[in-house]
């Protein structure tokens, strides 16, 4: 018998990340111990990375429906409505595990395999972002993983010629030990041409098509469900290596199949590789799947059925044929140079059979691999709410002017310029607002269509107060959004947690999930796609709690869109929302005060809808010149935004509200709330307007030419503003 073929051992099944209760199972379901290849397979399948065994129960609380919504939770991606017969496929995912061990691949192959997954359905795709969060800025190891991570994602997604258009990145401590990498793709397709990974129907060929299979990656999904320690560096060997001029072959030679009548299911290898794309097929079909490891393509020599099984070598997928079509679709894959084999065949049987070498290998039912694999229900307590810091009680040892200058130039808040002129944003002549706006917006090519994306969350709102961060974090895309004239539809999300076994984490993943459900429903803004990403700690130190949230709306004439640049001289400048002055965990308790504490703004979700709504139909009117949403910062933060953006000053009034000290009011971060400009002819008017809708507004101020001033301070000039603010990135990475 050959060694691939021995009895697993209990302790060979805890080396995989398995516990006894589970060995128990297996030991159960097998009536006995299982092969080596047979308990790979299980290791795989039953980590969180694959079975969501510690998140199922609780994701299945978000809201997934909805007038716009075809295909929500449990496909590749998630499909949209976008109307005359178009439909937004699009998801995000996380690669954070592998671009902390070796980040130019993890990013890299990050990003290609969030393509794959949204191609697979059907979509080209035509817009990536990405979520970044990296460690405290002085620490020895974040400009090398900044380095990496930044030319990982413009390696691939430029290469592939798929424009990024929009993303996120901040700098923290508590990312020292564990980075987030979450990326995002969204793409376009024909709603009666979209693909599904049910493998249905009994003796149908199942082909593998793309690159051949490598010993790189794995048990990259087992990596990427357990936490660091100081030997984190030693996993680089489960870190996948990606080719991007392979996944543009895949991608076309996919798309050019899909035009033809062969396929019955379609599914990426990803995480998993050979064995989660066939075992979730299978599954979703009800049938069961016989495969011929001899046949796999190989570019090693002497693989083991465990190792061609657990491999998680990119740029390949895995198909389902009718039968008769073998030989178009060789001819296709063969014609853009790809290797195209068929490996097996569905069955009636409900088991993954694996033949190697003239003998069966693995012999295992589908149901225990799949959705019948363990749940747990985590024991969990709910984060200690911190108290509501009263503003009169911070003292501003800074001037508003100097706390701005200080606050531009400051990690989170400095230009991100550096990064994005990294990516190519234009490709494929579609981009019509590019990075730094509220978000991202691309044509719907051969439309007027615009489809508007961006991704969001504010990790230090989600410590302090898990719910109602994680409310925050799904209103601020639904703001975004709206701020350039879209119409919020629906969300992907990213979630990162620490260790799901503490009782604490788990209390944080509860209550966000809690609060993105509650900003789900008011707002009628479903999920439809997501990933989980726990165990995301070293040394039992963990991140702060991460709901990714990407957003996607809807321009019906791109004609019609905002941004948040000024545009003229003399231009009103409009406040919309109450300000109250929230200093907790804002950034300028944090840039400005050294401190890191009190409860965050809390989020009205009522107030967010009412508000904008308002703004988007002064948006849609074409009342309004600019428009930003008010988020990290504050106030002034924001008017600086659009100043520097459009390259007009401003002047602004002195605060009259609440009786708010000035640094309260310019740099408090209530919720709700947006900058808009519109004509001094029009102010009167909107102001009337806004007043019969009962949203809150107030005159602030106006835009002149070059320069900031801020009631009855000195001015400064916008170029002084600009040179810290597009200085301090680069200088970082010097």
């Amino acid at each position: 018998m050959s060694a691939q073929n021995d009895p697993a051992s209990f302790e060979q099944a805890q080396a995989l990340g398995l516990n006894a209760d589970e060995w128990g199972v297996i030991l159960k379901r097998l009536g006995r111990a299982p092969n080596q290849t047979e308990l790979g397979i299980f290791s795989v399948m039953w980590s969180e990375h694959c079975s969501y065994k510690s998140s199922r129960r609780h994701l299945r609380k978000l809201p997934t429906t909805g007038e716009c919504v075809i295909c929500g939770p449990g496909e590749n991606a998630g499909v949209i409505d976008i109307g005359d017969g178009l439909a937004c496929i699009f998801k995000m995912e996380s690669h954070n595990h592998p671009s902390y061990i070796e980040p130019y691949q993890g990013a890299a192959t990050g990003v290609g395999g969030i393509m794959r997954d949204v191609f697979t359905m059907g979509a080209r795709p035509v817009a990536l972002l990405n979520a970044l969060r990296f460690g405290s800025p002085d620490h020895p190891k974040t400009r090398a993983l900044v380095s990496g991570v930044v030319a990982g994602i413009g390696g691939y997604g430029n290469c592939v010629g798929v424009p990024t258009v929009g993303g996120e990145t901040n700098f923290h401590a508590g990312y020292d030990g564990n980075i987030l990498v979450n990326a995002m793709c969204v793409g376009i397709a024909e709603q009666d041409s979209i693909f599904y990974s049910a493998a249905k129907g009994v003796g149908n060929p199942v082909v593998y098509v793309g690159s051949k299979t490598g010993r790189d990656g794995i048990h990259g999904a087992t990596m990427a469900s357990a936490e660091f320690d100081d030997a984190s560096d030693e996993k680089r060997p489960t870190v996948q290596v990606g080719d991007p001029f392979t996944e543009k072959l895949l991608l076309e030679a996919c798309l050019e199949l899909m035009a033809k009548d062969a396929i019955i299911a379609i599914q990426d290898m990803g995480a998993a590789g050979l064995t989660s794309s066939s075992i979730e097929m299978a599954d979703k079909g009800g049938v069961g799947i016989d495969l011929n490891l001899d046949l796999v393509p190989q570019r090693e020599q002497n693989m083991t059925a465990y190792e061609m099984m657990l491999s998680e070598s990119q740029e390949r997928m895995l198909m389902v044929l009718k039968p008769g079509h073998e030989d178009e679709s060789r001819a296709i894959f063969e014609k853009w140079g790809l290797d195209f084999s068929v490996i097996g065949q569905t069955t009636d049987t409900n088991r993954l059979v694996l033949h190697h070498e003239q003998a069966i290998v693995c012999d295992i039912p589908i149901g225990p691999l799949a959705d019948d694999a363990p749940k747990y229900d985590r024991p969990w307590v709910p984060a200690a709410k911190q108290e509501a810091i009263d503003p009169s009680t911070i003292n501003a040892p800074l001037s508003t002017g100097d706390a701005l200058l200080k606050i531009m130039a400051s990690p989170d808040m400095a230009s991100r310029r550096w990064i994005w002129e990294q990516y190519d944003h234009t490709v494929m002549a579609d981009t019509i607002q590019l990075p730094g706006g509220d978000a991202g917006v691309v044509r719907v090519h051969g439309t007027k269509k615009g489809l508007a994306i961006s991704t969001d969350v504010t990790p230090r709102y989600c410590e302090a107060d898990p719910v109602e961060g994680g409310k925050q974090a799904v209103a601020e895309t639904w703001r975004n959004l709206t701020a350039t004239g879209a119409t919020p539809i629906a969300i992907t999300d990213c979630l990162n947690f620490g260790n799901p076994e503490r009782e604490d984490i788990m209390g944080q993943f509860v209550g966000c999930i809690q609060g993105m459900k509650a900003a789900c429903e008011a707002l009628d803004y479903p999920v439809v796609s997501g990933n989980v990403s726990l165990y995301n700690e070293t040394n039992g130190q963990a991140i702060l709690p991460t709901p990714a949230i990407g957003g996607i709306g809807l321009i019906d004439d791109t004609a019609l869109m905002a941004t948040l640049a000024f545009k003229n001289v003399g231009d009103t400048i409009l406040l919309v929302g109450e300000t109250e002055g929230h200093l907790g965990q804002s950034i300028y308790l944090r840039e400005i005060c050294d401190r890191e504490d009190g409860a965050p703004p809390p989020v009205d979700l009522a107030t967010e809808r009412r508000n904008g709504d308002f703004v988007r139909t002064l948006i849609i009117e074409r009342t309004i010149n600019a428009a930003h949403d008010l988020s990290d910062g504050g106030l002034l933060v924001a008017i600086t935004e659009m100043a520097l953006a459009g390259g007009f000053g401003a002047e602004i009034q002195p605060s009259t509200m609440n009786d708010l000290p000035d640094h309260a009011y310019y740099y408090g971060e209530d919720q709700a709330r947006y900058v808009i400009t519109v004509s001094s002819d029009n102010a009167d008017s909107v102001i009337e307007k806004a007043k019969g809708t009962g949203v809150p507004i107030t005159k602030i101020g106006m835009v002149q030419k070059n320069h900031l001033t801020i009631g009855d301070q000195a001015p400064i000039l916008l170029d002084d503003i600009r040179a810290s603010h597009e200085s301090w990135l680069p200088q970082m990475m010097a």
